[in-house]
């Protein structure tokens, strides 16, 4: 369970009955609320304009958060692993395992940027700590494990990562959580500069992925260059996609987690909603992804929340029948929309209701 008030399991959303029908399922508010915390106020919102009703379920995209919004949504236990950071100091870094077993690790909280801000090193930075976060969840008996990727400091293809795991995944099934389709080789190019890599060095770490693939190959007879997402991560994708890993759209895999599909069952309105709302919130991630779904199932009312929303963003969000609230047009100082996010959040998700209920 989520652990809200009236919230319930996904799996008994479907025997439920009760008219009016909300579900909330937004994605984090980047600086300012996490998934579950946006939910929660959403929440608020829609039960104070009728709402009889609210299914609340967080989500993510595979990015970080997606760790918060799992544990929040069906319920789990995190775990601390020291691990080795992207330039080779120990860090204290955070997985989690589900009620149902699966296990979660976002490499960020491993071989993220944010832990070597202003300090990175492009060339010697590795993955070798979320291979070790991914070691200690199979350790512990996970034979699922769901690896989060996004915000990496890194470039080395997953070869640090691969190569403590021993090249092996034991016989777990991993699933790579990632919110892009970039190629294998093309994570270089696309993803060095912010970084911190120069020309030479986007050049080089080109040359060394590319490398890479053909010892991947070579040795696992997985071509990684194949892949659509591999390059994510700065190749962590692809490096444990050669050796058994699955990848997968982010938003599509803690949807299935969470069950959002049973969620929507029979609901009148779904709200959604993230900190920027802007033409990539259509590219794989949760809003877009939130609205696909309930519009593919019926879902007669669609709402969404965001801090910032862009006239391109807000025409799109139409074309899927969707209305569009944003925190901004409800402050004096932008600022604010930060700094009272939650609040605001709550009267913007009743305003939605009470519309949905005329």
């Amino acid at each position: 369970m989520s652990g809200y008030p009236d919230s319930v399991p996904a799996s008994d959303f479907a025997n439920l009955s009760t008219m009016p029908v909300a579900t909330i399922a937004p994605d984090k508010f980047k600086g300012s609320l996490t998934a579950a915390d946006a939910a929660a106020a959403m929440a608020r919102g829609v039960r104070s304009a009728g709402f009889d009703e609210v299914r609340i379920v967080p989500l993510a995209d595979g990015g970080d958060g997606t760790l918060d919004a799992l544990v929040a949504a069906v319920g789990g236990s995190r775990r601390t692993a020291r691990v080795t950071g992207p330039l080779g100091d120990r860090v204290d870094a955070e997985w989690a395992q589900l009620a149902d077993g699966t296990a979660v690790v976002e490499m960020a909280r491993a071989s993220g940027l944010l832990l070597v801000e202003g300090r990175n090193d492009p060339l010697r930075a590795t993955t070798r700590g979320t291979g070790e976060l991914v070691a200690a969840a199979l350790r512990a008996g996970a034979k699922r494990v769901v690896v989060g990727v996004g915000g990496s400091a890194t470039t080395d293809g997953g070869l640090g990562a691969v190569e403590m795991l021993g090249w092996s995944l034991l016989g777990a099934e991993v699933t790579v959580a990632c919110d892009v389709t970039t190629t294998f080789v093309d994570a270089a190019r696309l993803f060095g500069p912010q970084k911190g890599a120069s020309d030479a060095q986007v050049a080089l770490l080109t040359r060394r992925l590319e490398r890479l693939a053909e010892q991947y190959e070579s040795r696992t007879g997985v071509d990684v260059r194949e892949i659509e997402g591999s390059g994510a991560a700065g190749g962590l994708a692809g490096g444990l996609a050669a050796i058994g890993a699955k990848v997968a759209s982010g938003f599509d895999v803690v949807a299935e987690v969470v069950g959002l599909e049973a969620a929507l069952d029979g609901t009148d309105l779904v709200l959604t909603g993230e900190g920027r709302f802007d033409a990539t919130s259509f590219s794989g991630k949760v809003v877009g992804g939130v609205l696909d779904w309930a519009a593919e199932l019926g879902v007669p009312h669609r709402g969404v929340i965001a801090g910032q929303v862009t006239d391109e963003a807000r025409e799109e969000a139409s074309v899927w029948g969707a209305q569009v609230e944003a925190l901004v047009d409800r402050v004096w100082q932008s600022g604010e929309a930060f700094t009272r996010a939650a609040t605001l959040a709550e009267e913007a998700a009743a305003d939605l209701a009470r519309r949905a209920l005329a």
